[in-house]
């Protein structure tokens, strides 16, 4: 925590004690604990309206010690092993001697291996909360219905053009991939491990949300709207309230971890957000122990939470929980309204009406912070607010009606946005876009309810990559309320139902040869090169496809498969020389068919609780197996190797694709969807719209949210469903292929991969270069499989394919070479052991391409260098196709 912090009393202890209970940390002590006990009672009469503290100065505490943060990272189905099977050479490769250069005596480590993470669904069109006098509205989507008081009114826009996909003029990127049911020979299982207790749908559910901490586990921990953070407080915390705490981290309120005095600038190893904090909480005087919370409408970017009194009760308060809401909502049905905090009131002033029917109350708490409650009764009636103590806000018994708090960081100016968009919120969100040549675009539109709905427009935050690709007319209606996120820097206001973000020159012209951004794809190469190419391969074409790929992992199997079908068009297209790969296609071709048969040692099955394609190894009691595959851990990441494999192997034989494009296709719709009414599968498991970049955590519970540990292999499934839909005639998938690299290089760039001037990430984090494990609520310069800073950035940078000039720049890959691996750092690469040395020189091709190249043609090549989901043969080509080969 920042030494310079002075919290009062009451507020400080609120959150330690929160913390404590959420970290697992000691308890704080029996001082502090009367001090709660001296401040947060008095009689009910001293609060009736206002409460201004007659002392608050005194009640200052400076704490002599601060609360330690426990970071240990959750497994959750997050392997420790690293992401690459040392393979033991002599098991998988004829001729030995030849391959290594040496007398054939050497062996590698053991197999190792990898995780990651995921998120993202395109929402179905489903009935709005109704509410009193609600109507919907939402210019840029389909027109959605709800059961209100009122007449219902919705307005929709005419759909995306696509008369042209070969061409890619208007584009949609959202045309179905395919609507049938899975292969025959993927049998069907209801007996997930992870049982739905909480999610009532009977549509596909994204396991990979945001949200899903309100069906997960205990359902207490966080859901990351941004900038808000929502919580079932479910009778735990200080106050025991059986509400919805809503709170919002600022930046002096982090802690962080210690400095690395190996990385120049000595950055810190984490940075972390308190939990349990509780601003305020959305409770009733009728909750309690027999309360239960359910999650309804499931979707992309929403998911509405429901706390009823009791089972079966008709007395309930709804949450929709949406990405980016400008208020935290809550629609009460007949409840007496009790708002919480567990930072304590300072003063609450009834504010008057900003429009007929709508109440305001600006409420002043003890962390100096500033917010705003609406409430707007069914009945139209002042429901007459009164603050009864420190903590307890109370409103009229029976209440039907919404309550929206927002937090206002920008005063009066503020204040009146704030108002003008009040009695409205969005119920769920839709995307839609379209290419046209290398211009992309998409938009987020939302569908509101509420009152007036027609004539009050929506206010929702967008993230830093959003505000910097918006189109003219959005960014006219961005504002100056700016709200800092977990871990995505400042978010801004941005008032209306849609938001229209264009990304400019994307990558179409990438295919499977080397790519960079000042010279295209190098299709041939220099006579040096292909002789180069044409001298590594045989080694490599002799190792044993079958046992590298026949494995219990569907991360090893498909990186084997990857590499050799890698391998195989190095040959065939860069090397001119297909006769020389032609035995090694056809073992790839029958080695890639085990799975589609679904004879692998551990087989495919369709998930039908939660509607996916599973690994079965996760069914035999250990959900870490394989990652966590089984509880949809890394989908994107797995299935991505695979996708890219058949990519290659139907461009160099397209009769081969009738047989396996179902199976393929299968994979792309389990991790990344395209279409919301897909029965089968929901929308984009893995991809996160909103946030601009893939979770890899599926069905596992975990305080801090989401993570997302390899960029690198974010993008790889971006571009496998680019290739896999140009090999196709897909022009729709490879289109938001093209597109969701063109987000991900902005996103990226933006929250993971930190140049100098990065300003979202705190500063004195930012010198670590890559962020490590990015969650919802904490960012570790880390990785689940062990801290050497070869690890940490090089599974940001494998795996090295043409899209990677595109998503790592130049000056990020110059700055952090300099940093960790030039001659003069603290881990230079020449020194690394293993695969990651050649992770990271094949990385070097990025900025110094010669340097890359003298490094794999070196005499006596040491084999070890190269990781199991890589060639030598393909790394020579990379090199040589950025410029670095004579």
């Amino acid at each position: 925590m920042d030494s310079r912090l002075k919290w009062k009393a009451t507020a400080l202890l609120t959150w330690v004690l929160a913390t404590d209970i959420a970290y697992g940390l000691p308890h704080v002590g029996n001082e502090l604990e009367a001090t709660l006990q001296t401040t947060a009672t008095g009689s009910a009469g001293a609060y009736e309206t206002q409460y201004p503290p007659s002392n608050s100065e005194d009640r200052l505490l400076i704490p002599e010690s601060h609360p330690v943060y426990r970071v240990a990272l959750e497994q959750d189905g997050h392997s420790s092993q690293q992401p690459f099977p040392q393979f033991d050479v002599a098991r998988f490769v004829d001729g030995l001697q030849d391959l290594l250069g040496v007398d054939g005596n050497t062996t590698a480590p053991a197999p190792t291996a990898t995780q990651a993470t995921t998120s993202a669904q395109r929402p179905k069109h489903s009935a709005p909360i109704p509410t009193a006098g609600s109507v919907t509205d939402s210019p840029q989507a389909k027109p959605s219905t709800t059961v209100a008081h009122a007449p219902v009114d919705a307005v929709s826009s005419p759909p995306v053009a696509s008369d042209h996909p070969k061409s890619m003029h208007g584009q949609d990127i959202f045309q179905p991939v395919a609507t049938g049911p899975v292969p025959a020979n993927i049998k069907s299982r209801n007996d997930h491990p992870v049982k739905n207790e909480h999610a009532n749908t009977t549509d596909p559910i994204a396991t990979n949300k945001f949200y899903a901490g309100l069906f997960l586990g205990t359902q207490t921990n966080a859901t990351f709207t941004q900038p808000y953070s929502l919580g079932w407080s479910k009778g735990a915390g200080s106050l025991k309230s059986w509400g919805m705490g809503i709170s919002h981290v600022q930046t002096h309120m982090l802690a962080y971890g210690p400095p690395n005095d190996k990385i120049p600038g000595k950055p810190v190893q984490y940075y972390i957000n308190p939990v349990g904090l509780q601003h305020l909480v959305f409770s009733a005087t009728e909750l309690d122990k027999s309360s239960i919370m359910s999650v309804e409408q499931p979707k992309a970017f929403s998911a509405h939470a429901v706390i009823k009194r009791s089972p079966g009760s008709a007395q309930q308060i709804t949450f929709p929980v949406v990405q980016g809401m400008g208020y935290a909502t809550a629609v009460y049905t007949d409840l007496q309204p009790l708002l919480e905090s567990g930072v304590f009131f300072r003063k609450v002033v009834s504010a008057g009406s900003p429009r007929p029917g709508i109440f305001k109350y600006q409420v002043f708490l003890e962390d100096d912070t500033n917010w705003l409650v609406y409430a707007t009764p069914a009945d139209g009636q002042d429901p007459k607010f009164k603050l009864v103590s420190k903590t307890d806000l109370r409103g009229p018994e029976g209440f039907s009606g919404t309550i929206q708090v927002a937090k206002n960081p920008a005063g009066k100016s503020g204040e009146k946005f704030f108002d003008n968009s009040s009695g409205v919120y969005p119920v769920t969100g839709e995307i839609s876009g379209s290419v046209t040549d290398d211009v992309g675009s998409y938009t987020l539109s939302w569908t509101k309810a509420g009152k007036d709905v027609k004539d009050t427009p929506l206010i929702m935050f967008a993230l830093p990559h959003h505000v910097h690709s918006f189109d003219n007319a959005t960014q006219g209606r961005t504002t100056d309320i700016h709200l800092r996120t977990t871990t995505k820097g400042n978010s801004t206001a941005v008032i209306g139902e849609s938001w229209t973000m264009v990304e400019q020159n994307l990558p179409i012209d990438i295919g499977f040869a080397p790519w960079s951004t000042t010279h295209g794809s190098a299709h041939e190469l220099s006579s040096a090169a292909q002789h180069a190419i044409v001298q590594a391969a045989p080694h490599e074409l002799k190792q044993n496809i079958s046992e590298q790929t026949s494995l219990n992992s569907m991360y090893y199997s498909g990186k084997a498969l990857s590499k050799f079908a890698t391998l195989v068009y190095t040959v065939n297209q860069l090397g001119n020389n297909v006769d020389l790969a032609t035995d090694a296609f056809q073992q790839l071709k029958k080695s890639f068919d085990l799975f589609v048969q679904n004879k692998q040692q551990y087989p495919l099955a369709y998930d039908t609780v939660w509607k996916g394609v599973v690994s079965t190894a996760g069914y035999d009691g250990d959900l870490n197996q394989d990652f966590g595959n089984t509880a949809y851990n890394d989908h994107h990441f797995h299935y991505g190797y695979f996708i890219q494999t058949a990519a290659i192997i139907g461009s160099l034989d397209p009769s081969w694709l009738a047989a396996n494009k179902e199976w393929v296709n299968m994979l792309v719709r389990d991790a990344g969807n395209s279409i919301a009414d897909d029965p089968h599968f929901p929308f984009s498991r893995s991809f996160d719209w909103y946030n601009g970049h893939s979770w890899a955590k599926g069905l596992f519970e975990s305080y801090d949210g989401k993570d997302q540990e390899s960029t690198s292999e974010d993008t790889m499934f971006a571009y496998a469903i680019k290739m896999w839909g140009q090999t196709t005639g897909d022009a729709s998938m490879e289109a938001r292929g093209n597109i969701m690299l063109g987000i991900l290089g902005r996103s990226l760039n933006n929250y993971f991969l930190m140049e100098d001037d990065n300003v979202n990430q705190p500063a004195n984090f930012t010198a670590n270069k890559v962020t490590g494990i990015l969650f919802e609520n904490k960012v570790d310069h880390t990785t689940y499989f062990g801290a050497n800073l070869e690890f940490i950035q090089g599974i940001h940078m494998l795996p090295l394919m043409p899209h990677s000039p595109f998503t790592r720049r130049k000056e990020f890959v110059h700055q952090e070479w300099q940093a960790m691996f030039a001659e003069n750092a603290s881990t230079p690469a020449s020194k690394v052991e293993g695969g990651w040395r050649g992770v990271l020189y094949a990385n070097l091709a990025l900025v110094d391409p010669k340097a890359s190249w003298e490094f794999f043609t070196q005499p006596n090549f040491d084999y070890s260098w190269i990781d199991g989901g890589a060639s030598r043969t393909w790394y020579l080509a990379f090199a040589a196709g950025l410029g670095g080969a004579p």
